[in-house]
């Protein structure tokens, strides 16, 4: 397994060692030991999975303490670009992003660390997967908006279709002047 270094302290991008053959493939996505000694977070408490058209923009989600969640995200099948954004406040890369291309052909994956908001956009129909270091918790749920200008993301997707509660997410900067940080 290889890890990437992003430009953004706790971001990084996972690629696992992939056995094929004429047969198919077969790779782990996950071992607690070499996790571990990879310094990443071990105790994943939750898993989900999401179906998402060509075209969709998901996010960008994230949850308060106490129930904030690490995820280890990858593509089961598809190719999504996936986005994290820095939102710890003491950060020196607070409102920075990183973008992850995750495809199932190489089956990359990308852990995010408590303290960002993420999202995708799906850039074929795609099978997302992701595992938690938190359950899921609706009164601890926030977001922002996906399209925020000041955060200048590319989605690299015409016409996206956003979900009704997505499309009404603060801006990063509004959601900050509501917390008081």
């Amino acid at each position: 397994m290889r890890v990437r270094e992003t430009s953004i302290s706790g971001l990084v991008e996972i690629f696992p060692r992939v056995f094929e053959d004429d047969r198919g493939f077969f790779f782990e996505s996950y071992n607690e030991e070499l996790f571990r000694n990879l310094g990443l977070p071990t105790n994943f408490v939750q898993d989900n999975q999401s179906f998402s058209k060509k075209g969709v923009v998901r996010g960008l989600h994230f949850q308060n303490a106490p129930f904030a969640q690490g995820k280890l995200v990858r593509v089961i099948s598809g190719c999504v670009l996936d986005v994290a954004v820095d939102i710890r406040p003491e950060s020196p890369t607070f409102g920075k992003h990183e973008i992850f291309l995750l495809r199932s052909d190489i089956n990359n994956m990308a852990y995010i660390p408590e303290g960002f908001a993420h999202g995708f956009a799906a850039l074929e129909d795609s099978v997302f997967s992701y595992k938690c270091t938190n359950l899921y918790s609706k009164i601890s749920e926030s977001g922002i908006l996906w399209n925020d200008a000041e955060l200048g993301i590319d989605w690299g997707v015409e016409n996206p279709i956003v979900s009704e509660k997505d499309l009404v997410l603060p801006t990063l900067k509004q959601l900050f002047e509501k917390q008081d940080l």
